[in-house]
């Protein structure tokens, strides 16, 4: 049985439910306020953990922490494919894909995306939040599929990710198959160099798209939006040399996986604290990137940091870490450097916004980031 945990302050019979659903990251810092692992009576009861061993002990055990059950089963967008697999079947079909989403394969979209930032560079004042989400959708159809789904439809089946809770969690079958179908489509005769190139004649490769393309699309532009903003309000980050140093700073702030979650096979301990199985456990990038005791000023934005290399795995886990380390992280760096990269000349004025952090089922901006990019 767990044993008794520390807790933050709840409401009689309710615990943190209503906390949880008008403002989790200020429960998640009570609880952090509590001890480096804490009690959550949600729905159902949880342990939330952030210290680096909390992290390695739950990341890097898939076989004893385990996707069924977890939070990812919440949202039609993330209860398939890879994500939501467990040994002994995870390992193989990971391997499948890891060779197609690495550098070395994705290598060859570079020209692609490039052009499209190209053409998608803002004129005059936008906002960053929309200018993100149109440019990573594009750059998301050309990687994955060539540019072979039509837009709009793409931009239909992504609107939800956009949008508060529970919006994204609400089931849309007929708009599911639509891009089912769609992607099958272009599966039947792939464009060169697309992902689907190398995933056709997989047969779980429809659901593995869809699920890319749904977890590559929130986390990444409202990252995209997060750097546009603190690139405009410090245009010193623009010189190449230092840019990957803004993009790491942005995804240590904004962990777009702000909390994540597994479910323990049986009982066992982590970090020190005995788990009874069935539980529900989460770990918090967005409390271990933001710990003081791993993060000088961790509520300042500082890219300098990273001028020493980053961090172990288990302290900046952007993308987690693990086996189940994020697919899509090496195709979400290549996004946000070629999306920057034309500001590089001449950055964004910051105008008005708010980039304190709301949530979703990720991190996204809790106001508009407006931005003027002058004339040309």
């Amino acid at each position: 049985m767990t044993p008794c945990l520390p807790e933050p302050p709840g409401l009689p019979v309710l615990g943190h439910l209503w906390h949880w659903t008008t403002n989790p990251l200020r429960l998640l810092e009570a609880g952090a306020g509590a001890g480096p692992v804490f009690r959550l009576r949600l729905w159902r009861p949880a342990v939330v953990g952030y210290s680096p061993d909390w992290n390695r002990a739950v990341l890097s055990d898939p076989e004893t922490f385990r996707s069924q059950g977890s939070l990812s089963r919440l949202t039609p967008y993330l209860s398939a494919g890879v994500v939501h697999t467990d040994p002994p079947d995870h390992r193989p079909r990971r391997r499948r894909l890891n060779r197609h989403f690495g550098a070395r394969a994705l290598d060859p979209l570079r020209p692609r995306l490039d052009l499209i930032a190209a053409a998608s560079r803002p004129r005059g004042i936008f906002d960053a939040r929309a200018w993100a989400a149109a440019v990573v959708r594009r750059m998301l159809d050309d990687a994955l599929f060539g540019g072979g789904v039509p837009d709009r439809l793409l931009a239909r089946f992504l609107a939800p990710l956009d949008h508060a809770l529970p919006v994204p969690m609400l089931p849309r079958p007929l708009l599911f198959h639509r891009v089912d179908s769609a992607i099958a489509r272009v599966l039947d005769d792939p464009p060169v160099d697309s992902v689907a190139a190398r995933l056709a004649g997989d047969p779980e490769a429809v659901t593995d798209l869809r699920v890319a393309l749904a977890a590559g699309y929130d986390t990444t532009s409202h990252t995209l939006a997060w750097a546009a903003w603190h690139l405009a309000c410090r245009p010193s980050w623009r010189h190449p040399d230092r840019l990957q140093l803004l993009i790491d700073e942005t995804l240590r702030m904004y962990p777009a996986g702000w909390l994540g979650s597994r479910v323990a096979a049986h009982d066992t301990t982590a970090a020190g604290v005995t788990l009874a199985a069935g539980t529900l456990v989460c770990y918090s990038p967005y409390l271990t990137h933001r710990d003081p005791a791993l993060w000088p000023e961790p509520d300042a934005f500082r890219p300098d940091r990273f001028g020493t290399g980053r961090p172990d795995r288990w302290t900046y886990l952007p993308f987690a870490a693990g086996p189940r380390t994020c697919l899509g992280a090496q195709l979400a760096r290549l996004i946000l450097t070629a999306a920057l990269t034309p500001f590089r000349g001449r950055p964004p004025r910051p105008l008005h916004g708010c980039p304190r952090p709301g949530t979703g089922i990720t991190l996204t901006p809790r106001g508009g980031l407006v931005l003027d990019a002058g004339a040309a």
